[in-house]
């Protein structure tokens, strides 16, 4: 068994059994595992996180593999996170991801963890910010985040990479309905996947159109690039695009702002993390019940819910 300085000193040397361990110390959300985000989080900052998001069907692991591979001929390291959905069963991470990875996966210089959503919404597993966290500290040079596909709730990903791609494929139906709204606004770069196919140029006309309705006075112009990943065609031009927008990022002092903001969101979800805690105590000890019961029959007006909450933190703070 490895105790928490063993894996801290681990990660930093760049051992796979230690950040295996610590990574799954996060994903179980255990106090350890939160000692150790804290200690590592303060070491990482340094690698390019790239968000790969999407619906269902528009080959997102096919192109984060092609992607790697590509990364890989200019020697640069990778970690993935393959945000996969749950199994209905054990909860854990339903591995289709890492069977369609398996070229990348093999390489010494690729590390892939499988993390499962457990009804997260937005696209992400709750231990994400952790496991990049550790990546990063780790010293992998870029990070892929695949999203779960869940389509156009999949905004979350902005939060904790400084490169989003939103990739779209021709054949899904309607291609307005497909790249509407919140999917739309949160994308740097957008991909057109599987442009073999029919309909790929009327996907990349829609996709432009809508582009020009939302454009805004921003000096970066999200690029249209588009792939067919199965047969790496178009990837060293995406890969081209990923290096200009680090460049636009670093250029405009975007990039450390970006990293005050992973900071911000890490406090964010420790103060969501400790009150899930606090409600699942106390409905473990009846006393949520009890307040239900007491506002219901009118005992107590709902305002005392404030109180009870603030209670409860500091009994189990």
């Amino acid at each position: 068994m490895m105790d928490l300085e063993t894996v801290y000193q681990g990660i930093q040397e760049g051992r796979r059994r230690a950040l295996a361990r610590g990574l799954s110390w996060v994903d179980e959300g255990s106090d350890r595992g939160n000692a150790l985000l804290g200690r590592l989080f303060p070491h990482a900052g340094h690698a390019h996180v790239i968000g790969i998001t999407g619906a269902p069907g528009v080959g997102k692991s096919t192109l984060v593999n092609a992607l790697t591979l590509h990364l890989r001929k200019t020697k640069q390291t990778v970690g993935i996170l393959a945000v996969d959905p749950s199994s209905p069963f054990t909860g854990g991470a339903i591995l289709g991801d890492r069977i369609r990875m398996q070229d990348s996966v093999d390489d010494q210089g690729v590390y892939m963890r499988s993390l499962a959503s457990r009804g997260h919404v937005g696209g992400l597993s709750r231990a994400t910010f952790g496991a990049l966290t550790l990546l990063d500290a780790a010293g992998f040079d870029v990070i892929l985040i695949e999203t779960v596909g869940a389509g156009q709730a999949e905004v979350d990903v902005m939060r904790f990479a400084q490169t989003v791609l939103v990739v779209l494929a021709p054949g899904l139906g309607d291609d307005i309905q497909a790249i509407k709204a919140g999917i739309l606004e949160i994308g740097n770069i957008f991909v057109v996947n599987k442009g073999d196919r029919e309909g790929a140029d009327r996907t990349v006309r829609s996709l432009r159109s809508m582009l020009g309705l939302t454009s805004t006075s921003l000096d970066w112009v999200p690029p249209i690039i588009k792939t067919s990943a199965d047969r790496n065609e178009g990837i060293g031009e995406l890969v081209q695009a990923i290096e200009d927008h680090k460049a636009y990022l670093t250029n405009h002092a975007i990039w450390d702002q970006m990293r005050e903001r992973q900071a911000e969101n890490l406090l964010e979800q420790a103060l969501e993390d400790m009150v899930e805690a606090v409600k699942k105590e106390s409905r473990r000890q009846g006393e949520w019940y009890r307040a239900v019961s007491s506002i219901r029959q009118g005992e107590s007006a709902p305002a005392f819910a404030r109180e009870l909450i603030s209670q409860w933190l500091q009994k189990n703070g």
